[in-house]
């Protein structure tokens, strides 16, 4: 079989490369750093399980990816405006705390290992053109940024806990969280707007957060990132295909966009094994879903009076918070009828983005 080259090691490009390594491709990566993760320290994201009707794990195995890497579920979360606290109690976990960089137990990791384990080469600290890829995968592309945070790492004697903060003093248009886990912890700001303001943020954050649970910082290191997103999504130029944030998938109301970056990688390569139209299919499976996180962006910026209480509020006296979640990411009527309006209002506010 012909050789698959992939530039970019990041959960998109090893989904692709996994599954194409499971058919029988000779499959090369190129990744730029001299491991996996490389943009992270070990710092706690989260794979978010409302968006979809199955399980996120269920999905990831159904994609072919095992679950070899630390998955710590919850249920309950608290949120706070630092005016009023919401307390979440779901059935089901609301989401799973991973981790992410070069570390054993982390997402980066466990998705190398098997890799390398289906026989795929990953070649480290080399960087391939785009011209030369069958697949790109590379990551945010920091022209069209939204969305940009910083946060530390660190141990502590908490117990297991997730706090979020909406609070424009914290987070500018975004939110701030604390993520415990088995005494390791990540305390971040992520700010959607006023950028400049992010040193300020996050020292608010974790003034807000020493008043709420006192945290124990014990070591910590710095980490941080961004986010880019786009609807005039690049799929394929030429014969190259483009996956997760290298083709503008992402969740513009939160950033939730880990499980897209795996998903776009498990498309492109079975469109190259089945020898199906890979534009076709990403476009069926993600034009709504982005149109519905533009929506939600929009209402979330134009109704977050009070610190987004009435927001918060709508998601936390709803039957079930999580069935809620899902309705509104999955493009449903109601968005259907402010899109137009929506779209209006992000062109003009994100004037860097691509939205059609």
């Amino acid at each position: 079989m012909e050789t698959i080259k992939i530039a970019g090691a990041g959960p998109a490009g090893l989904s692709a490369a996994i599954n194409l390594a499971r058919k029988g491709y000779k499959v090369d990566v190129f990744e730029k750093n001299q491991d996996v993760g490389g943009r992270f320290h070990g710092d706690f994201q989260g794979l978010e399980n409302w968006s979809d009707e199955k399980d996120v794990l269920l999905k990831l195995k159904e994609m072919n990816i095992s679950i070899n890497f630390d998955q710590y579920p919850f249920k309950n979360l608290i949120i706070s405006n630092g005016m009023k606290n919401w307390d979440f109690k779901c059935d089901i976990p609301a989401f799973y705390l991973i981790k992410r960089g070069s570390a054993i137990g982390s997402l980066d990791n466990g998705l190398k290992k098997q890799a390398l384990d289906k026989g795929v080469h990953i070649h480290f600290e080399t960087v391939l053109h785009e011209s030369q890829a069958d697949i790109v995968a590379t990551g945010p592309y920091a022209p069209e940024k939204f969305a940009t945070a910083r946060g530390i790492v660190f141990q502590t004697n908490l117990k297991d806990l997730a706090i979020g903060l909406v609070n424009d003093k914290t987070a500018v248009k975004g939110y701030s969280y604390l993520l415990v886990a088995q005494g390791q912890a990540t305390m971040g700001t992520v700010l959607f707007d006023k950028f400049k303001n992010l040193n300020r943020c996050f020292q608010e954050t974790k003034r807000m957060f020493n008043q709420l649970v006192d945290p124990d910082i014990i070591n910590p290191h710095p980490m941080g990132g961004l986010g880019s997103f786009s609807l005039c999504n690049i799929f394929k130029k030429k014969r190259r295909l483009y996956a997760g944030e290298a083709a503008g998938l992402q969740d513009l109301l939160w950033g939730f966009g880990i499980k897209n970056a795996i998903t776009s990688g498990f498309l492109a390569a079975k469109s190259i094994i089945n020898g199906e139209n890979y534009e076709k299919t990403a476009k069926n499976y993600f034009n709504q879903k982005l149109k519905a996180s533009l929506v939600n962006r929009f209402l979330w910026e134009k109704f977050g009076i009070k610190n987004y209480e009435f927001i918060v509020n709508q998601i936390h006296s709803a039957r079930d918070p999580l069935k809620y979640l899902n309705w509104i990411h999955n493009f449903n009527i109601l968005q259907n009828m402010i899109y137009p309006m929506a779209l209006r209002y992000m062109r003009e506010r994100y004037r860097n983005l691509r939205l059609e």
